[in-house]
C-alpha cells in the first residue's frame, strides 16, 4: 500500500551492501553511489561500508560496525552480482528484513545464478516484503553506449585505440552505463520508500531490543539497547516504521 507522495526535500540514508575486496568492487561501488546521489538530486545518500572508518581491525568489530550502520540507515541497497552471491551481503539483507528496512536488490550481472525461474539468485533471498529488484544487463548497456559513440564518429582514425584510451572513451561509456543503472536504482528506492511497514506497531520495541542482543555485539548491553531505542525512535519519526 502506498503512503502517498514524499517530498523531494527529504533525504534518506541508504546502506550500500556489496563486495569490497578488489579494485573493480571499490570503484564500482563509489561510482554507483555517487550516480545515485546525483540522479536522485540528493534524495538518496548511499553509505559505503568501504568508507566507514575502522579504528579497531578485529573481524568482530568490523562486523559490528557494519551491522549497526545498516540498522541505523533508512533504506538499503544490496548488490547481488556473481554466480554465487556474496555471503556477507546476503546476511546483511536478512538483517535488513529482520528490522523491516525497505530494500532494493541490484543485479547487473547478465548470468543467471539462481535456482528458480524468477529472480536470478537463490530463491531463499526472494519474496520478502518491502523489497524490490533491479535486474539489468550491464555489458549490454556498456555496448549500447559504445555503439552510440561509434555511430557519432565519422573519422575512422578517431576509432583508433590510442585515441580511445587517451580520450577516456571507455570510462565515458562506463559512466553512461552507470547512470542508467543509477536511475533504475532511484526508481526502485522510490518504490520501496512508499511501501507501508509490515512490522506491527506493538512489536517494534521488542524486535529492536532483540536486534540489540541477537548479534552478540560488543559493548555494554544497556548502551546497545539504548542505541537501538534511538534508532527505532528516529525511524518512527521519519515515518519509516
Amino acid at each position: 500500500m502506498a503512503r502517498g507522495m514524499k517530498s523531494n526535500k527529504k533525504s534518506y540514508t541508504v546502506y550500500f551492501a556489496s563486495e569490497l575486496f578488489s579494485l573493480k568492487h571499490l570503484i564500482g561501488n563509489a561510482y554507483l553511489a555517487e550516480a545515485i546521489y546525483e540522479k536522485s538530486h540528493g534524495k538518496y545518500l548511499c553509505v559505503l561500508p568501504q568508507n566507514i572508518e575502522q579504528r579497531r581491525t578485529t573481524a568482530h568489530s568490523i562486523r559490528d560496525v557494519d551491522i549497526r550502520t545498516l540498522l541505523a540507515c533508512d533504506l538499503a541497497l544490496f548488490n547481488y552480482d556473481g554466480t554465487e552471491l556474496d555471503s556477507g551481503t546476503v546476511i546483511e539483507f536478512m538483517f535488513a528484513k529482520f528490522a523491516d528496512i525497505p530494500a532494493a536488490i541490484l543485479r547487473s550481472d547478465f548470468r543467471h545464478g539462481g535456482d528458480q525461474v524468477g529472480d536470478p539468485w537463490n530463491l531463499m533471498s526472494s519474496f520478502y516484503p518491502r523489497t524490490t529488484s533491479v535486474v539489468v544487463n550491464s555489458i549490454g548497456l556498456y555496448k549500447t553506449a559504445t555503439q552510440t559513440r561509434r555511430r557519432a564518429t565519422t573519422n575512422r582514425a578517431k576509432a583508433d585505440e590510442v585515441v580511445r584510451l587517451a580520450g577516456q572513451h571507455s570510462s565515458a561509456d562506463a559512466q553512461k552505463m552507470c547512470e542508467h543503472i543509477a536511475e533504475a536504482c532511484v526508481r526502485a528506492l522510490d518504490k520501496v520508500t512508499a511501501i507501508e511497514p509490515v512490522m506491527p506497531k506493538h512489536l517494534r520495541e521488542e524486535v529492536y531490543q532483540w536486534l540489540a542482543l541477537m548479534p552478540n555485539l560488543k559493548g555494554n548491553k544497556k548502551d546497545l539497547r539504548r542505541e537501538l531505542e534511538i534508532i527505532l525512535k528516529n525511524k518512527v519519526e521519519r515515518d519509516l516504521l
